[in-house]
């Protein structure tokens, strides 16, 4: 039997959690003194009020999460951040459709970085501060950050954290979950405000460098300029973020090591050698491809890979080259890049490295076990036996992903009847990475886009985000039997 309760008493609390970030966004508004201050304090009023009347009436009743529970209560907390979560647009009247502020919302919380904006410098402060705040919230996992306060309540937060990070070796760094919370977004803030240091230092503003700081460690991709990191057009900042880019797009538990000078482990860590290696093989082909087919100069061309592969690979999102205008062989790298995602562990989507590898891994032992059928011939990752169990579940996951992709392609071109968009338009949201190719490559949005569309794309950013599993459960029958 689900407990109704339990869910709508972690729901509530999330959601009053929600409302104290809007009462912190309403303090940039005071600063600028703009047109979205009532926009904060009604948002504010709306989702505190909501949440603390539902948890006043769900606050009795047993306090242990089951799986089931925890399935449901980070599905519907996506969808209920976003629901609440849309409404200072709404009521800024920056975003005045429904559909349009709903779809910008959980592009924020999911981290995919795909918009509908078009006038995104004439956005007040507030709303461009709040707008990189859900990506910076999403990118951790405001459930994540919850784990460490959820004892309060009397409630254990492991089943949370296993719907959260449901990666094939999600890792803990304590044994208690409200520690390994607590150390990964220690580790987070960390980097957050020493990119924003630095960014600062390289000629953004105060307010450019934080929100900028927030979108890349979350690997989200949202801007407060409409050329996004193109608009400072300075191969210093580019390159602090590939830096930071990078960083994110890497197990955090790899850079809790790294920041406690293990850089050997790191290093002994395969998912981060492949992950390295994949950049740096595809950023050098790029490279000289630019070199010898777009006669650019070297530093350039470098820049200009670099920034682009580790933007998509680690699906952060952001922009300082139109690789639309690129040699099709370039433009089709860059659509591979899309399915592969940052590591696990790390807030980039796609399929993840991890998954890729052992993908490769099995399929080259099962040509080896053809011509040696007798032979015990294990997949080993990081010098261990991988159970067959984990294979299964990589295999049976990058099927589903193939497959909803492949139909989410189909129902785009019934929907938006062009290949190359529709193509681009499912493989960057449901990898969560923001640009795509078509008319939503890296100089164009979603704002053509029909409602119908918005709506299919937002779902099919909420599948991606929570790694298909979390979401499709709910949709099978064995799942809600008692």
């Amino acid at each position: 039997m689900i407990n109704k309760n339990i869910i709508g008493k972690v729901l509530s609390f999330l959601l009053m959690g929600e409302a104290v970030f809007m009462l912190l966004t309403l303090l940039v508004s005071l600063i600028y003194k703009e047109n979205d201050i009532k926009a904060f304090v009604y948002s504010f009023a709306i989702t505190f009020g909501i949440g603390f009347l539902t948890f006043l009436l769900t606050r009795k009743g047993p306090v242990t999460i089951s799986k089931r529970e925890g399935y449901i209560i980070v599905t519907f907390g996506w969808i209920i951040f976003s629901f609440f979560g849309c409404l200072p647009f709404i009521l800024s009247d920056a975003i005045p459709s429904f559909t349009d502020s709903f779809f910008e919302t959980m592009s924020g919380f999911t981290t995919t970085g795909s918009s509908i904006l078009n006038n995104i410098e004439e956005l007040p402060h507030g709303i461009l501060f709040w707008r990189s705040l859900i990506q910076w919230l999403g990118g951790m996992g405001f459930i994540v950050l919850s784990l460490a306060i959820l004892p309060i309540l009397g409630i254990g937060g492991m089943q949370l954290f296993v719907a959260e990070v449901p990666g094939p070796t999600p890792d803990k760094l304590h044994p208690r979950i409200k520690e390994t919370a607590q150390k990964l977004w220690g580790i987070y803030i960390l980097f957050t405000a020493l990119e924003t240091v630095l960014l600062y230092f390289g000629g953004m503003s105060v307010f450019d460098a934080i929100c900028h700081s927030f979108t890349t460690m979350a690997t989200g991709g949202y801007s407060t300029k409409q050329d996004s990191i193109g608009h400072w057009n300075s191969p210093y900042i580019q390159w602090v973020i590939i830096i930071f880019m990078f960083i994110a797009g890497t197990n955090f538990t790899l850079s809790y090591f790294g920041l406690h000078g293990k850089i050997r482990k790191v290093w002994e860590n395969e998912e981060f050698r492949f992950y390295f290696f994949f950049t740096a093989g595809f950023s050098l082909i790029i490279t000289l491809s630019l070199i010898l087919f777009h006669d650019l100069p070297w530093f350039t061309a470098v820049t200009d890979a670099v920034f682009q592969v580790v933007s998509v690979i680690t699906t952060t999102g952001f922009a300082t080259a139109d690789y639309e205008l690129w040699t099709p062989f370039l433009s089709t790298l860059i659509l591979i890049l899309m399915f592969f995602g940052g590591s696990a562990g790390s807030t980039g989507g796609g399929v993840k490295i991890v998954r890729i590898v052992l993908l490769i891994k099995n399929g080259y032992f099962e040509l080896k076990r053809l011509i040696h059928p007798q032979a015990v011939i294990p997949v080993r990752f990081n010098k261990r036996a991988v159970d067959q169990g984990i294979v299964h579940n990589v295999i049976a996951f990058i099927i589903f992903y193939v497959f909803i992709f492949a139909v989410g392609v189909v129902i785009m071109t019934f929907l938006e009847p062009n290949l190359d968009t529709a193509i681009g338009a499912v493989a960057t949201t449901l990898g969560n990475i923001g640009p795509g190719i078509g008319s939503v490559g890296p100089t164009e949005n979603f704002a053509h886009f029909s409602d119908v569309s918005k709506w299919f794309l937002s779902f099919l950013m909420l599948l991606g985000r929570l790694e298909l599993f979390t979401v499709l459960l709910l949709f099978t029958r064995a799942f809600w039997k008692k």
